[in-house]
């Protein structure tokens, strides 16, 4: 492995109708924002990923508006779905090919010697994840054939709690993920959305990380998950991964942002 792997998470983009707006946010600037960020910075970059959340009300016409706006992104892109998206509708608009034997939007992307797996956690009718038992066959079998790689999975649902009111609607039940990741010896990170703020940890031994998405962003009370807590316009936030033989790392790129520009740095 003697090239860095370099890919771009999106997630919780919560497209909208034409003229329509979301928490008072129009959603498919941002996501043109994101797009432009992409292309501008990051098009060395070999793929992106867009991690679920894809449609505010799942509205065919919010699946044709990413369509068309993620169509403009210059490098691979893939795409799963999060608790606000329909299957049959997204299916619908994307094309039935992008649903594999488990019935839900999964990927499986090797790049420079890593295996990156996507899993589709959302569950008609809930708001918490569901990864359901074919999808922990598929996974297995899927580690199981990439036993000397690094292994990073993405999907939209956290499983880890936060110890914050969202830890209500994280993954329904993380013990059978929890069981199918530890058959592999190298998994590097765990990347979700879902949560809309941005968070490490460890969890059984595993890295877990959160991205605050395209959408509103929103402020915790650590511990006290009953107290108040804000909705917030920014930031928009992707996030880049680098991955080398002995190292992966997660950076965040706020896209938007409310912070002034007091200097521009070159690299000698």
């Amino acid at each position: 492995m003697s090239e860095t792997l370099k890919f771009v998470v999106l997630s919780d983009l919560h497209l909208v109708r034409h003229g329509a707006v979301s928490m008072t946010l129009d959603t498919a600037e941002r996501l043109e924002q994101a797009v432009g960020c992409i292309n501008e910075r990051y098009a060395d970059a070999d793929f992106c990923i867009i991690a679920g959340d894809l449609a505010d009300e799942a509205e065919a016409e919010a699946y044709e508006r990413l369509k068309a706006i993620a169509g403009g992104i210059q490098i691979p892109t893939y795409i799963t779905l999060g608790n606000h998206d329909d299957r049959a509708t997204f299916l619908a608009v994307f094309g039935e090919e992008w649903a594999d034997e488990t019935g839900k939007v999964n990927h499986v992307i090797d790049a420079k010697g890593y295996r990156v797996i996507v899993l589709d956690s959302s569950e008609p009718g809930r708001v918490d994840g569901v990864l359901t038992a074919l999808q922990m066959d598929w996974l297995r079998a899927h580690l199981a054939e990439a036993a000397d790689m690094p292994v990073i999975v993405v999907l939209h649902h956290n499983a880890n709690a936060l110890h914050i009111e969202a830890d209500t609607i994280k993954l329904l039940d993380d013990a059978p993920f929890i069981a199918a990741l530890k058959t592999h010896n190298d998994i590097r990170q765990v990347i979700a959305g879902h949560v809309h703020l941005t968070s490490t940890a460890i969890y059984h031994g595993i890295p877990f990380t959160t991205l605050a998405g395209g959408h509103y962003s929103v402020s915790f009370n650590a511990d006290q998950p009953r107290t108040p807590f804000k909705s917030l316009t920014g930031p928009g936030q992707m996030a880049v991964v680098l991955g080398t033989p002995h190292s992966t790392t997660v950076l965040f790129e706020d896209f938007i942002d409310g912070n002034a520009v007091i200097g521009i740095h070159t690299p000698e």
